[in-house]
C-alpha cells in the first residue's frame, strides 16, 4: 500500500516507549482478539531469541502493547502501563518463550490464542516501524493484513467454484482472496466494511463455511481499489510542482487527500487535532513527570527557568526547541500520551521544533500543522523507499528522519517553497548518516534524548542553511536510497538490541540491575 501521512509518518497518537513495541503490539494484539472472537483464556507469545524483541520486549513495551490489545484497549488507555498485571488478573494464563524459530524480521510476534469455549488460533505479525504492521500469517496460511481494510474471512471446507469470483465482486468488495490450506479454503475479503452473513454465503456454493472472523482495520486511514499516490519520488514530486515552488504543505494536503481519499480540510483538521494534543503534551512536561521505572527524572523545568533567569548562552529559538524536545521526551518516559513522528523514540524533534517555533513567530496552531505537513511529506518519501525502524536501519531511520522531516517544516515556517524544503531535508538526512541505536538500560531514553535535541538542532540550521542557498548536493531521492543501504548494513548489535554501543557499557548495565532490583 502507499503510505499515508496519518499512517506511516506523522501517528499513532499513543503511550509507550516504542512505537515499533508498543503501539505495533497493540495493533497485532487487536487483530489476534478479533480472530479468537472468543473470551481469551490463554496465551503463548514466541520471539526469536536472534531478533530484536528477545531483549528488549519488556523494557520496551512489546508486552503491555500486546496485552493491551488482546484487552481491546486504545493505544491512549491510561491502564497500559498496568497491562501485564491486569491480563493475568482477569484469568488469562500469559506465556512468553524464546526460541531458534528463523523469523526473517527482527521484530516478528508470533501469538496464540486459546478461547474459553476451546477456540484457537495462531497470528504471525511484524512490527515494520512506526507503528505499522503486517500480519504474515494465520493459521499457518501465509496472508497479508496491515490492519488497512475490514476483514472478513472465511474458512471453507472446500474450494468454491469457479461463480464465486463473479459474484463476490458483485459485492464491492476491493480485494478477494483465496488462500489453501490443509483442511480447506481461507477466502479473505479486502473491503471498506465487514461483508455480512447473507452476502457471502452466495459466493462459497458447496463449499460449506465452517467458521467467519471480522478482523477491524487498525489504521486511521483506510486503503481502497485503485488507490494511487500523485507521486512517490522527490523527482517525482518535483515534477508535479511543476516550477511553481509551491509551500511544502500545499504538496502534503494534495498527496493524503488523493492517498487517503480526504478532503482538503479533513487533513488539515486531523493535523490540527494532533498539534492540540501535543501542545498539552509539551504543557504536562514541562510541569514535571513522575514514573518509577525510568532512569532520568524532570529536566526541562530546570532548563525552561535557567533560560528565562539568562543564565544560559543565547540561543534564541534553539533553546525553545530544547525546552520543548526534553519536555515530550520526558512525557514519553512518563508513560505519557505522545504521537509517534515518525517514531515513539523520534517523537520530539518534529513537534517540539514546530510548537517552539509557531510560539517565537507569533503564530497560530494551524500554522504549526501546516508545518507538520510539510515534515509529513518528506517523510512518506522516506517511508516508499526504506523502514522507520532502528531494528532495520539503526537510529538515522528514526531520529535521522526525524531531522530531516523536521528541516522541512521549519523551511515551511520561513516561507520557503518544496525546492528549499527537500534540499534542506537531504542536507539533514546526510548529516544523520550511520546513527546507531543503542539504549541504555533497554530504556528509550538515553542516549535518545539528546538524539532527539540534536536532530532537531541540525533540523533548524539546515533549514537556515537551504534558505540562504546551500548547496545540498546529493539530490534527496539519492540520500534516502544510500540512508537504507547504510542502515542496512550496521551491524546487528548496533540496531536496538542492547548488544552494542551505549547498551553494554558497565554504567548501562549497572542502571538495568537498578531498576530490575527496584521493580521486584
Amino acid at each position: 500500500m502507499d503510505p499515508s501521512i496519518f499512517n506511516d509518518v506523522i501517528g499513532p497518537v499513543m503511550r509507550g516507549p516504542s512505537s515499533s513495541h508498543c503501539a505495533a503490539a497493540l495493533r497485532i494484539g487487536s487483530l489476534a482478539r478479533d480472530l479468537l472472537a472468543d473470551e481469551l483464556n490463554e496465551l503463548i507469545v514466541e520471539f526469536d531469541r536472534h531478533g530484536s524483541l528477545a531483549t528488549t520486549h519488556e523494557s520496551q513495551g512489546s508486552d503491555i502493547g500486546l496485552f493491551a490489545g488482546l484487552m481491546g484497549w486504545d493505544a491512549t488507555d491510561e491502564r497500559l502501563p498496568a497491562a501485564a498485571e491486569l491480563i493475568r488478573d482477569a484469568g488469562v494464563k500469559a506465556r512468553i518463550a524464546m526460541g531458534d524459530y528463523g523469523f526473517d524480521h527482527p521484530n516478528t510476534y508470533r501469538v496464540t490464542v486459546r478461547g474459553v469455549r476451546g477456540q484457537q488460533h495462531r497470528l504471525t505479525g511484524i512490527s515494520t516501524g512506526g507503528g505499522m504492521i503486517e500480519v504474515k500469517e494465520i493459521d499457518g496460511i501465509p496472508v497479508c493484513i496491515c490492519g488497512d481494510y475490514y476483514e472478513t474471512l472465511l474458512w471453507l471446507t472446500d474450494r468454491p467454484e469457479s461463480v464465486w469470483r463473479e459474484r463476490a465482486d458483485r459485492l464491492g468488495a476491493d480485494d478477494i482472496l483465496l488462500h489453501e490450506c490443509v483442511n480447506g479454503t481461507l477466502m479473505q475479503f479486502k473491503a471498506q466494511r465487514f461483508m455480512e452473513d447473507h452476502e457471502i454465503a452466495p459466493c462459497c456454493p458447496r463449499a460449506e463455511i465452517r467458521y467467519v472472523r471480522r478482523l477491524r482495520p487498525v489504521l486511521p486511514v483506510l486503503s481502497r481499489k485503485g488507490i494511487s499516490a500523485p507521486f512517490s519520488t522527490c523527482e517525482e514530486m518535483l515534477r508535479h510542482d511543476n516550477g511553481r515552488n509551491l509551500p511544502p504543505w500545499e504538496l502534503a494536503v494534495q498527496y493524503e487527500s488523493q492517498r487517503g481519499n480526504l478532503s482538503r480540510d479533513e487533513v488539515l483538521d486531523r493535523m490540527l487535532q494532533i498539534v492540540r494534543i501535543l501542545r498539552t503534551s509539551v504543557r504536562q512536561g514541562i510541569a514535571g513527570t513522575t514514573y518509577a521505572d525510568r532512569i532520568l527524572g524532570h529536566q526541562c523545568g530546570r532548563f525552561e527557568a535557567s533560560m528565562r533567569a539568562g543564565t544560559l548562552l543565547d540561543g534564541g529559538l534553539l533553546n525553545r526547541i530544547v525546552v520543548n524536545v526534553t519536555a515530550l521526551m520526558e512525557v514519553k518516559s512518563a508513560m505519557g500520551v505522545i504521537v509517534a513522528a515518525p517514531t515513539a523514540g523520534a517523537c520530539a524533534a518534529l513537534p517540539g521544533a514546530c510548537i517552539a517555533a509557531a510560539d517565537a513567530l507569533g503564530l497560530t496552531d494551524e500554522d504549526a500543522a501546516r508545518a507538520m505537513l510539510a515534515a509529513g511529506l518528506v517523510g512518506v518519501l522516506v517511508a516508499f523507499r526504506t523502514t522507520f525502524a532502528a531494528e532495520v536501519c539503526g537510529c538515522q531511520a528514526e531520529c535521522g528522519a526525524a531531522s530531516g522531516m523536521t528541516a522541512a517544516a521549519l523551511v515551511s515556517f520561513a516561507g520557503g517553497g518544496i525546492r528549499q524544503a527537500v534540499n534542506a531535508a537531504s542536507m539533514a538526512f546526510q548529516n544523520s548518516l550511520g546513527m546507531i541505536c543503542d539504549p541504555v538500560a533497554n530504556r528509550v531514553e538515553v542516549p535518545c534524548l539528546g538524539k532527539n535535541v540534536m536532530a532537531a538542532s541540525n533540523a533548524l540550521v539546515c533549514a537556515n542553511m537551504a534558505m540562504a542557498g546551500y548547496d545540498p548536493v546529493i539530490p534527496l531521492d539519492e540520500v534516502i536510497e544510500t540512508m537504507d543501504q547504510v542502515g542496512r548494513s550496521l551491524p546487528r548489535e548496533l540496531r536496538c538490541t542492547a548488544l552494542g554501543g551505549l547498551s553494554i557499557t558497565k554504567t548501562s548495565r549497572d542502571i538495568e540491575s537498578r531498576l530490575r532490583q527496584a521493580q521486584s
